[in-house]
C-alpha cells in the first residue's frame, strides 16, 4: 500500500492507495464514531455498495445509506437538502461520520454536507473515478453548482482520510479514464516536468490501467497535490496553479451544460488552449505546446473546443472564480513544469481563441 500524508491548517490526514482498499475501510473509522452515513449513487452502489457496507458494518457502528441521483446535473441545492433530510431523519449527531463513495459529484456534495451539518462533522472520501482519486477527493474543496457557475457555493473542509482502491477503475468507461488522466498529466505540466515525461512514456500502460503504473501515477499525483495544498489550503496563492486549463474548461462545461463533456475532458481541452495562451503571453515554446497537445490527445481527451463566438467565451470565463476586477486570470506555463497565475487582456485571449 502507498500512503501519502496531507498536512493543512484545516487538518492532517492520510491518503491510502491500494488495490482492494474498499475491503479495509473499517481501519479508518474513528473509534468514537456514532453513526456512519454512506452517501453514494445507485450506479456506484450497485458495483461496490455491498462490499463497502460489509467493511463499515464490521466496525459495529450503525450504518445509514443515502443514495443521491447520479451525475453533475444533480450537484445542486436540492440534492444537498435531500442529504440533510436523511441525516436529520436518522438523528445523526456531531460524532457521526459521512463516508462519500463515488466520483467527484458525490465527494464534493458529501464534503459540503459534512461541512454544514451541525456546523461540521467528519467525513471520509472513497473516490471511485480516476478524476476524483487524483484531484477532487484531495485538498478539502467542497461545493455544489449554481445555474450561473460551477462550484460557486461551497467550503474548504478537509476529510479525515482518503481511501483509494485502484481496482475500482477497471469498471469505468474509457471516457472516464481519459478524464482522470487529464488531471494526472496536469500535475506534470504545472509542477514536475519529469513526471510529465514519465506520463508520456507510459501512456499506453496508463490507458490500459496496468496496476504498477496506475498506482505510481495516482500516488505521484496525490503527492504533488498534497504539497501544493499544504502550502496554500484556501487558494489564496500557490494553489491556484491547480486550475491550469480550468478557466477554459469551466467555460466549456457551463456553455455546453454540465455533464455534456466530462470535467476532465473539458480540462484536457482547456490545457491545450492554455498552452497556446502561454505561448502568446509567456513565450512557451512551440515544441512544448505540441507536447501538451500530443499528450492530451494520447490519453483520449478532445483537443478542439466548441466553436462559439469570442464574446460568448469571454462572458463564460468572466464567471470563473479566478476572475478579479473584470480581468481574466489564467494559469500559464513559462515552461513545462513551472506555472504562474497572470491576468490577460481580452484582446490577447481572443487572438488565441481564433487559433481554434
Amino acid at each position: 500500500m502507498s500512503v501519502v500524508q496531507v498536512h493543512t491548517p484545516g487538518g492532517n490526514y492520510p491518503i491510502h492507495v491500494e488495490a482492494g482498499r474498499l475491503d479495509q475501510l473499517q481501519q479508518s473509522i474513528p473509534a468514537d464514531a456514532t453513526t456512519l452515513a454512506l452517501i453514494t449513487n445507485p450506479t456506484v452502489f450497485a458495483l461496490y455498495g455491498q462490499r463497502v457496507l460489509t467493511a463499515l458494518q464490521a466496525t459495529g457502528k450503525k450504518v445509514v445509506q443515502v443514495q443521491i441521483p447520479d451525475g453533475e446535473a444533480y450537484k445542486t441545492m436540492a440534492t444537498l437538502e435531500q442529504i440533510f433530510d436523511a441525516l436529520l431523519q436518522n438523528r445523526l449527531d456531531r460524532k457521526a461520520v459521512i463516508v462519500a463513495l463515488g466520483g467527484g459529484v458525490v465527494g464534493d456534495i458529501s464534503g459540503f454536507a459534512a461541512a454544514c451539518f451541525m456546523r461540521g462533522i467528519r467525513f471520509i472520501q472513497v473516490p471511485t473515478t480516476l478524476l476524483s482519486q487524483v484531484d477532487s477527493s484531495v485538498g478539502g474543496k467542497t461545493a455544489i453548482n449554481h445555474p450561473l457557475g460551477k462550484n460557486m457555493i461551497g467550503a474548504f473542509y478537509q476529510p479525515i482520510a482518503v481511501e483509494i482502491d485502484i481496482h475500482v477503475l477497471k469498471t469505468l468507461p474509457k471516457r472516464e479514464i481519459a478524464a482522470g488522466l487529464a488531471e494526472v498529466i496536469k500535475y506534470g505540466m504545472i509542477t514536475d516536468a519529469d513526471f510529465l515525461d514519465w506520463c508520456l512514456a507510459h501512456t499506453e500502460a496508463l490507458n490500459q490501467l496496468r496496476d504498477a503504473e496506475l498506482q505510481q501515477a495516482v500516488k505521484r499525483s496525490c503527492e504533488l497535490k498534497a504539497y501544493v495544498v499544504s502550502q496554500d489550503e484556501r487558494e489564496s496563492g500557490l494553489r491556484a496553479i491547480l486550475n491550469f486549463g480550468h478557466t477554459f474548461g469551466h467555460a466549456i462545461e457551463a456553455g455546453l451544460g454540465y455533464g455534456e463533456w466530462l470535467h476532465g475532458e473539458a480540462v484536457g481541452c482547456g490545457m491545450v488552449m492554455a498552452a497556446e495562451l502561454s505561448a502568446e503571453v509567456c513565450g512557451l515554446s512551440a515544441e512544448s505546446v505540441q507536447k501538451v497537445r500530443q499528450l492530451v490527445q494520447a490519453i483520449g481527451c478532445p483537443t478542439t473546443p466548441p466553436q462559439w463566438d469570442h464574446d460568448k467565451w469571454i462572458d463564460l470565463m468572466g464567471l470563473d472564480k479566478k476572475a478579479e476586477g473584470g480581468q481574466l486570470r489564467f494559469v500559464l506555463l513559462p515552461e513545462l513544469g513551472r506555472s504562474v497565475v497572470q491576468a490577460v487582456d481580452v484582446a490577447t485571449v481572443k487572438k488565441v481563441l481564433a487559433k481554434f
